[in-house]
């Protein structure tokens, strides 16, 4: 097998861990790129190509969150995820770890974790690696990885998320909420929202936003079923969608441009929590975005000749 065979042939892989240590699809696709360059480039080949170009993929992905940290210090407002449509890669053996790690709840968790505490945590809890690979991807000893993965794991606990095991339920639920949502009927809405909901978005000062976090069913259920029916007179579309595992969906303007990711936590039969991504910095991977400033515009317009 050449290289380049060696290297597709992990790339799914290789992403998946970049993509989980960083939130990010396009600094994660920069670190899978480098990490090519760097066994391209060398020299001999190593016995485990797999154990080589992981543990490259994962220092470089370390130094990136490194600097990252200090950036979402400054971020404006909450931050979130860049929003995943599909991961490609797959283990039916490891399929509900690969799952719930890449939701948005489980990467906003892995923000408590120091970067070679959520490498460490990653690489095992997840990706089964054992402990000498791990050792050698961080650049610790074993007996230090598996300290990091103790103290990894006592950040995690409490917060752990927990979503519906019938992915079907799930579904059914997602589809209800946005066909209430497309009908304006808040009625319908509040039925499927838990009773302390949360509603949150992501513009970093890019994108218009709410104020403020807003909490409980009423109240997140009268703004949507409010401003929802406005935008579908600028034929606005959702577009159902998985996005990080989660049911969701992703808007789109009259021209078919990315306006927003949205992502529902669902539990209990209930969701219990509304994420949307408008960042236009974090929508470009999905393709070309909208100019959520224009339609804002255009919705405050149409609010004030509505009687």
């Amino acid at each position: 097998m050449s290289k380049v065979e060696e290297f597709e042939e992990l790339r799914p892989l290789l992403f998946s861990i970049a993509y989980r240590i960083l939130g990010s699809v396009s600094e994660a696709e920069d670190a899978v790129q480098e990490t090519w360059l760097r066994f391209d480039g060398s020299s001999t080949r190593p016995v485990s190509a797999k154990a080589f170009l992981s543990a490259t993929v994962t220092r470089l992905s370390i130094d990136v969150l490194r600097s990252a940290r200090v950036r979402r210090e400054e971020y404006v407002g909450p931050w979130f995820p860049e929003p995943l449509l599909s991961d490609p890669y797959e283990d039916p053996a490891r399929a509900v770890e690969l799952a719930d790690s890449v939701s948005m709840a489980a990467l906003l968790l892995l923000e408590r974790l120091s970067p070679l505490e959520r490498a460490v945590f990653l690489l095992r809890e997840v990706f089964a690696f054992d402990f000498q690979d791990i050792a050698e991807a961080v650049g610790r000893s074993e007996a230090a990885c598996r300290q990091l993965l103790v103290r990894a794991r006592r950040h995690m606990h409490d917060g752990r998320p927990r979503f519906e095991a019938d992915r079907q339920e799930r579904q059914e639920l997602a589809t209800r909420f946005f066909d209430a949502l497309m009908d304006g009927d808040i009625g319908g809405l509040q039925d499927l929202l838990a009773a302390d909901v949360q509603l949150v978005g992501d513009g970093g000062g890019k994108a218009p936003n709410f104020a403020r976090t807003i909490v409980g069913a009423e109240k997140v259920a009268r703004l949507l079923g409010t401003v929802f029916p406005t935008l579908l007179e600028l034929d606005v579309t959702v577009e159902p969608h998985e996005v990080n595992g989660q049911p969701g969906a992703l808007y789109r303007d009259r021209d078919g441009r990315i306006l927003q990711a949205v992502v529902l936590d669902i539990l209990d039969g209930r969701i219990q929590a509304i994420r949307s991504v408008l960042n236009p910095d974090k929508l470009g991977h999905l393709g070309p975005v909208a100019d959520a400033w224009a339609i804002t515009r255009e919705v405050q317009r149409i609010r004030r000749r509505t009687p």
